[in-house]
């Protein structure tokens, strides 16, 4: 039994205003939100079937009555991608956008003194602010993609390489999951399989990774050894893109490098 998906809609149901759907609302009227005649109506369904949806006595709902139900409810994205997820669909969401807001991009100059860069879920780099290309060593003026970054070009950035790539891996396993009809995605995989023997012993161990802070160690050509906290933070409204952010120990001498790199690069 779905007992899950019938709450939900049951829920929702309930807190439909009648006006914004059509429907009268007068004193007769003695239930809250909408009578399951009116769902089933509005949505194209039997009112016996939406009873049993709702009491979770349904087998698992098609694509057509879900969004039908969506619409009949008024539900917000969020809400119709729960309805999906709790209907056991495959969701078939809009393409990630590619493009970073100009208030972020704004965000990111104003952030100085803190190397900050927007990744989405391919890795690919959307926007950076200056430090970061100087930590990245010159990163944004030639490969924008950090996996082949790491992957493919000769750098000696990362003492602790291995850690690296491994967990590049595990998030590209992990978007392949939330974005499966991504052929951009599939296409950037199968060039480091082909080109990395690497990315394909640790593309077969099947990890999937999430790390959203913790620490990083750089070797940087400029100032050397650098310890520094990096803090992930998924964008609202902006499917697949997050802000990374970079920082040391206050006092450090990785806190002392940082301020040195800023200052060579403005120079």
């Amino acid at each position: 039994m779905n007992t899950e998906l019938g709450a939900f809609l049951r829920s929702r149901r309930g807190e439909v205003v009648p006006e914004d759907v059509g429907l009268a609302s007068g004193p007769r009227r003695r239930v809250r939100g909408l009578r399951r005649e009116e769902v089933a109506e509005l949505a194209g369904i039997s009112v016996e079937y939406l009873v049993r949806l709702e009491q979770g006595r349904a087998a698992r709902p098609s694509e057509a009555v879900v969004e039908s139900l969506a619409r009949a409810l008024s539900l917000s994205d969020t809400e119709r991608g729960h309805l999906i997820d709790l209907a056991r669909l495959p969701r078939r969401d809009p393409a990630p956008p590619r493009k970073v807001r100009p208030e972020l991009a704004r965000l990111l100059d104003l952030m100085d003194g803190v190397p900050a860069m927007i990744t989405d879920h391919r890795l690919d780099l959307l926007a950076w602010n200056r430090l970061a290309a100087a930590l990245f060593a010159g990163f944004g003026d030639g490969e924008r993609n950090l996996a082949r970054y790491v992957f493919l070009d000769e750098i000696s950035l990362y003492p602790d390489m291995s850690e690296i790539q491994r967990g590049m891996v595990g998030q590209l396993r992990l978007a392949t999951g939330r974005h499966p009809g991504d052929t951009a995605l599939m296409a950037l995989i199968g060039e480091l399989s082909v080109r990395s023997e690497r990315f394909r012993t640790y593309w077969a161990g099947r990890v999937v990774k999430e790390r959203t802070h913790g620490v990083k160690r750089f070797t940087h050509p400029v100032v050397g050894e650098l310890r520094l906290h990096f803090e992930t933070f998924e964008l609202p409204g902006a499917s697949g893109q997050r802000l990374n952010t970079f920082h040391p120990e206050a006092g450090s001498a990785s806190e002392e490098s940082l301020r040195l790199l800023a200052s060579w690069s403005v120079s």
